[in-house]
């Protein structure tokens, strides 16, 4: 049974907060990238076409969140991590936790050269260039935008927090529920 949601920008730690969650709690995750690489899998197709697909042809973008609301539905996961999995949840009125993580922009890209090289300033740039291409394409389906409060149960600023300590906060608000 789905109990939290997880979004955020690229950088903002999502996925080491699904690692130890899971850890924590010995939970299953669900990944919206993970549902996007079976797809192209399934297809016969490389991530760099698929993701040039999804691009030119909207309806594959659609598919593709059907698919995970369908997931999300089967509640065979207890954490789903993916930017609109706060939206999906409240849209269908799934009750969970639905988080937010919320990371300035400039220590979004400390983290991403942390991870990935480069520098701050290229890290900075490439998060705005996708956020801004991100935003347009889920206005346009969807008339969204994933960091809208709208949907979210709470929302953890997590920008001057290591990860033990926002996975801590976290432990306290999942617990606080049940």
């Amino acid at each position: 049974m789905l109990q939290i949601t997880v979004s955020g920008h690229p950088g903002s730690g999502t996925s080491t907060l699904v690692k130890a969650l899971m850890a924590h709690y010995s939970w299953t995750s669900l990944n919206g990238g993970d549902v996007f690489r079976q797809e192209a899998a399934r297809r016969g197709m490389s991530l760099g076409d698929f993701g040039e697909l999804c691009k030119s042809d909207l309806n594959v973008d659609r598919e593709l969140d059907r698919l995970l609301q369908q997931q999300m539905q089967d509640g065979t996961s207890e954490i789903v991590e993916s930017r609109l999995a706060g939206w999906w949840a409240h849209r269908l009125e799934i009750p969970c936790i639905r988080l937010w993580l919320d990371v300035d922009e400039n220590e979004r890209a400390k983290r991403v050269t942390h991870r990935e090289g480069g520098s701050i300033e290229e890290a900075l740039q490439a998060n705005r260039n996708r956020s801004a291409v991100d935003a347009e394409r889920f206005m346009e389906l969807y008339q969204i935008l994933p960091e809208q409060r709208e949907p979210y149960t709470t929302v953890l600023d997590a920008t001057n927090l290591g990860s033990e300590e926002v996975l801590a906060a976290v432990i306290s608000i999942l617990e606080d529920k049940s």
